[in-house]
């Protein structure tokens, strides 16, 4: 009777593990892709990121839109990823040593992200922004320890564009630890993290220990668009189970609608993918017609910037090597006008406070639901908070002397009732 009992009790205790073993491991696959040891500091805390219905969208159009909350990186933005993928990849090839310089031309996002990721490698961040971007966001990328040098707004060709500055002071910080490793060894050094020296005396704005200079280059480095492929798309591809009908995103540097297009449609080409462009930029058109133009440039004007938008870092006029990796269906045209409405329709309703580029990219969602019609799953990326655009895309008096006060009580303003 006694062995019966003992026998009835390990069968049990047997079965409880098993069942145990099994929850646990039905949940463990119920994580995303990439799972994380957590023992790498703030590097792990970068991906991720949920994927939430965004209610009031789905809701309206009655297709399931979903948005990947890339604010809730470390640095608050979609371009932590860029940022840990360039680092890594720099620091692997020998480009980059640890005391180095990495040197960026960026609107911010970016910016911010290196200055927030740059430290865990030991490097420091030299950022060149041109002097029209939001304030707040030279403000974060200062007090997060990086210079900042503030610049006019030229076009991409100037010699003193933004981006082509960047790469100037890369250069000088590699010609500036060459000298001083020269004079350290007492012999002439030719060469600094693959920089040749051209034998010319860089004025310098670095620290005596710097160990020289890397040019992230987020624009044509296609460690932005890898950031995207081995990560977003994957993240997206399980949190939705495959089960997905179509993504939509805006486009910089490209990378992040190019990586996860091509990772979607490599799982599964019924998934269409689909890029949103805003005011100025000629990738509506380069991806419709196959040829880069804008009614701008037709009426002979002359843009400030290489675009014209109040949507800070998507938009652009060439074809980046990230973007040129897409794979893309078709395009959406959103305007200033929509993407401020949709910003506050959001925050209203769902509670979301998004930067313009994630209001761009929820306008894009809904014109791919209304293109697609119900029952579709349509994802989006929230690339960032509204924290960084207060001067600007939140701010009343700015908004109201380009004509853009908000007026809108629903969505309206997308054809929508």
């Amino acid at each position: 009777m006694i062995a019966g009992r003992t026998t009835s009790a390990v069968a049990a205790i047997f079965t409880s593990l098993l069942f145990g073993y099994f929850i646990c491991n039905y949940y463990s696959k119920k994580k995303f892709v990439n799972k994380k040891k957590n023992n790498n500091g703030l590097v792990d805390a970068i991906g991720n990121t949920p994927l939430i219905r965004i209610n009031s969208l789905s809701d309206a159009t009655g297709c399931q839109i979903l948005g990947k909350c890339e604010f809730l990186n470390p640095g608050g933005s979609v371009k932590d990823r860029v940022a840990l993928q360039i680092i890594q990849e720099a620091l692997e090839s020998g480009q980059l040593r640890r005391g180095g310089i990495i040197t960026e031309g960026s609107a911010g996002s970016t910016a911010i992200s290196i200055a927030t990721v740059a430290p865990a490698f030991g490097c420091k961040c030299h950022v060149v922004i041109p002097d029209d971007a939001a304030i707040e966001k030279s403000q974060i990328i200062e007090a997060l320890g990086a210079t900042v040098e503030r610049v006019r707004p030229v076009s991409i060709t100037h010699k003193d564009h933004f981006v082509n500055i960047a790469r100037r002071r890369a250069s000088e910080a590699n010609e500036f630890a060459l000298k001083n490793r020269s004079q350290l060894n007492g012999k002439d050094t030719k060469q600094a993290n693959g920089h040749e020296s051209d034998g010319y005396r860089h004025s310098s704005l670095f620290s005596t220990d710097c160990q020289g200079g890397f040019f992230a280059d987020q624009f044509e480095n296609l460690a932005n668009f890898r950031a995207h492929y081995e990560g977003t798309g994957p993240e997206i591809w399980e949190q939705t189970s495959g089960k997905l009908d179509a993504f939509v995103a805006a486009a910089g540097t490209g990378g992040t609608v190019a990586g996860v297009s091509r990772f979607l449609q490599e799982k599964n080409p019924n998934v269409k993918c689909f890029l949103v462009d805003p005011p100025g930029s000629g990738l509506f058109n380069k991806v419709t017609r196959g040829v880069m133009y804008t009614k701008e440039e037709a009426e002979g004007h002359r843009l400030k910037n290489p675009f014209d938008t109040i949507t800070e870092g998507i938009g652009i006029n060439r074809v980046t090597k990230n973007f040129a990796e897409g794979k893309l269906d078709g395009a959406f045209r959103g305007t200033d006008m929509e993407a401020v409405e949709m910003a506050r329709f959001l925050l209203k309703n769902d509670g979301l406070f998004l930067g313009s580029s994630s209001a761009m990219n929820c306008v894009g969602a809904v014109r791919v639901a209304q293109s697609l019609g119900p029952g579709h799953t349509i994802v989006t990326i929230l690339c960032d908070s509204g924290m960084r655009h207060l001067s600007k895309f939140y701010n009343s008096e700015y908004l109201s002397q380009l004509g853009l006060t908000p007026k809108a009580t629903a969505l309206e303003f997308l054809g929508i009732k």
